[in-house]
């Protein structure tokens, strides 16, 4: 299913002209197997004005054609390509890039607001049922249930590109935070480990979250009083109680299948729906499915992940599991006495829509970020395209959407043009500069720091952050990969950005587009053009 609906008249003309065709034949031979032509009473035949329908249908079809070609020919290059540069191939002087660079955002990258709102409010009835009913209902769980169970809180947070306004292609993906509530006797104190000296690089963007005496409260008592909580959902490391987010997700998955048979019965009539648990590396997805008897005009499967998730403060949380990728396993030791199954990721989805909404208000109207950053993404999964399932897998690691986020958000920042600069006329420009300060990030900085948790980062455009997050040391984006995998996809980055206009043609758009005149960019001195 395509992301949005749209009446291509290049197909529709000619359906309509063999439509009409067909009817003329039909009707001339029913009427020569019923013998004679009966004449009409004005003395005209009965078929010609039909006839002569078709063929003004075929004239508007050749007209439509001869316009097409005419533009072809003479149309002047789009401004929203931008000046020539030395970075950029000489395609991008070509007056059809344009032509290919819309077509393909229109028919493959964009969604339609109309469809991805009926998703999104399908996903918030569904999933807002499901929570409630995990509120109410009591899990057996590691612990009975009382003052000392871990609860949904009640409600949900919807994060991610499709709240963003930047996802592409299908509507058909959602990121919700479920968070939690703990019992009242517990308090938590989170910690970065990004000033561990001994941690590998890929672990400084997670937290461990240790247990604390509430104020008030002395340690022996408070300690017997909450055991059954500390034995179910606790693990030691360097000899204190630290909150597991793999027994945590655990329960969660399991209170989350107990809450879904609540629920199924009143959901028959709308979806069908299932739960696939994510094991201990990732969090459960809900899976909502069409029901034969629905006829609404937006009938999509959808995946909806479903995160546990444990607010420190200020609208940041703590989610279970940490992110990908961790350079070992979820039950592996780490140096220093560190428990991988009592890491915790970090979610900023707050601050960054507030910084996206900040933006926004001080661009101009027409502004083109969002729709460079959905264009980044289309580049990404272009450059996919033709790779082994390992070399595919780490691409889309190395240029996962969290990281072209952060490349639009820092060009944003620090060092991208003024708000002006933005605009759609020059929307060639700036999704060029942007593939340059992606390459640099890879090839020159070798770093790309998280735009909340980086160096100075967002706190004068989003408002205060908690401790935990002022106290942690900068985030980096790359620091999970070698000096290797960093260069493999900075030479595919540019091989894709220089042979675009040939994928564009071969992947998106309608087939006519293939006749468009074919420029080809330089290669990338030592790479071939289809390797990484």
């Amino acid at each position: 299913m395509s992301g949005h609906y749209t009446l291509n008249l290049r197909v529709f003309w000619p359906l309509v002209t063999g439509l009409c065709t067909a009817l003329v034949c039909l009707y001339h031979v029913l009427r020569g197997s019923g013998g004679a032509r009966a004449e009409t009473p004005d003395g005209a035949d009965g078929g010609f004005p039909l006839l002569k329908v078709a063929v003004l249908l075929l004239l508007g079809y050749i007209l439509l054609r001869c316009r097409h070609a005419v533009r072809q020919r003479f149309l002047p290059a789009s401004p929203r390509l931008g000046r020539h540069s030395t970075f950029s191939p000489r395609h991008f002087r070509e007056p059809s890039l344009g032509i290919l660079l819309e077509s393909y955002y229109e028919h493959e990258v964009r969604l339609s607001p109309h469809v991805l709102g009926h998703s999104k409010a399908h996903v918030s009835r569904i999933v807002g049922e499901l929570v409630r009913a995990g509120r109410v209902r009591v899990s057996p769980g590691p612990i009975p249930g009382g003052a000392l169970a871990l609860a949904f809180r009640g409600d949900f947070i919807q994060v991610g590109s499709a709240y963003e306004q930047h996802k592409i292609r299908r509507p058909d993906g959602f990121d919700v935070l479920v968070p939690l509530r703990l019992p009242p006797l517990v308090a938590l104190e989170p910690r970065s480990l990004g000033a561990e000296p001994a941690l590998a690089p890929a672990f400084h963007g997670c937290f461990v979250c240790a247990l604390k005496v509430p104020p008030g409260a002395s340690g022996g008592p408070w300690l017997r009083d909450c055991k059954p909580f500390t034995d179910g959902f606790c693990v030691d490391v360097r000899g204190r109680r630290h909150l597991s987010a793999t027994l945590v997700l655990r329960w969660f998955q399991s209170h989350l299948q107990r809450s879904l048979a609540t629920v199924r019965y009143s959901l028959e009539g709308r979806c069908r729906v299932s739960l696939t648990p994510g094991g201990l590396e990732q969090p459960p997805t809900l899976h909502i499915l069409p029901c034969r008897t629905d006829y609404g005009c937006c009938r999509l499967s959808m995946a909806v992940r479903l995160i546990p998730a444990v607010h420190v403060g200020d609208g940041v949380f703590l989610v279970a599991p940490p992110p990908s990728p961790l350079p070992i396993g979820p039950l592996s030791e780490l140096p220093g006495g560190l428990r991988a199954d009592a890491l915790w990721g970090v979610n900023t989805a707050r601050q960054e829509q507030k910084l996206l909404g900040c933006l926004q208000e001080r661009a101009p109207p027409g502004a083109c970020y969002l729709k460079c950053l959905q264009l980044l993404k289309a580049l990404r999964d272009l450059g996919a395209r033709g790779l082994d399932p390992t070399a595919a897998t780490q691409w889309g690691r190395i240029l996962s959407s969290y990281t072209l986020k952060s490349v639009v958000l820092a060009g944003l920042q620090h060092e991208g043009p003024p708000a002006q600069g933005w605009t759609e006329v020059h929307l060639g420009e700036r999704l060029e500069e942007l593939v340059q300060f992606l390459r640099d990030c890879l090839l020159r900085r070798q770093t790309l720091f998280h735009c909340v948790l980086g160096p100075g980062g967002a706190a004068a455009e989003v408002g205060p952050l908690p401790k935990v997050l002022r106290e942690a040391a900068p985030v980096d984006l790359l620091a999970a990969f070698d000096r290797q995998a960093r260069e493999l996809a900075a030479a595919r980055l540019l091989s894709t950005w220089r042979r675009l206009p040939q994928l564009l043609r071969a992947y998106g758009g309608p087939r006519y587009l293939a006749r468009c005149p074919q420029p080809r960019g330089p290669r990338v001195q030592g790479f071939p053009e289809d390797e990484p």
